[in-house]
C-alpha cells in the first residue's frame, strides 16, 4: 500500500503505508485512508508531526552485513514537513489517499 498526500500549495509527496501511517499517528489524526486535515488544524498537525520527530530521533543503524543505512523517521518526514509548511502558509487543506 502507498499513500499519497496532497494540497493546492505543494507537489504531492507518496510514502509507503507503514511510513504514511506512522506520520499519521505523529501528527494525531487517525490512520484511516482516505482523509483530510483542514487548513485551519494544518499548523497543529505541523507541530505534533515536529515535535514526534524530535522526541524519536535516534541516530542511523548500519547494518554490518550489507553495510546499507537504514533511513531514519527524521529524514523520512522531511517531503511531509514541506509540503505541511506550504500548506499552513497558503492556508490550504491537506489530503491523503
Amino acid at each position: 500500500m502507498l499513500v499519497t498526500f496532497t494540497t493546492d500549495a505543494y507537489g504531492s509527496i507518496t510514502m509507503f503505508g507503514d511510513v504514511g501511517l506512522s506520520m499519521l499517528k505523529m501528527m494525531g489524526h487517525s490512520v484511516t485512508v482516505p482523509g483530510a486535515i483542514l487548513a485551519a488544524d494544518v499548523p497543529v498537525a505541523l507541530s505534533n508531526l515536529k515535535a514526534a520527530i524530535e522526541a524519536g530521533k535516534t541516530q542511523s543503524i548500519t547494518n554490518m552485513d550489507t553495510e546499507e543505512t537504514e533511513v531514519s523517521m527524521a529524514n523520512r518526514a522531511l517531503p511531509l514537513i514541506e509540503l505541511l509548511t506550504a500548506a499552513a502558509k497558503e492556508e490550504s487543506d491537506v489530503m491523503w489517499k
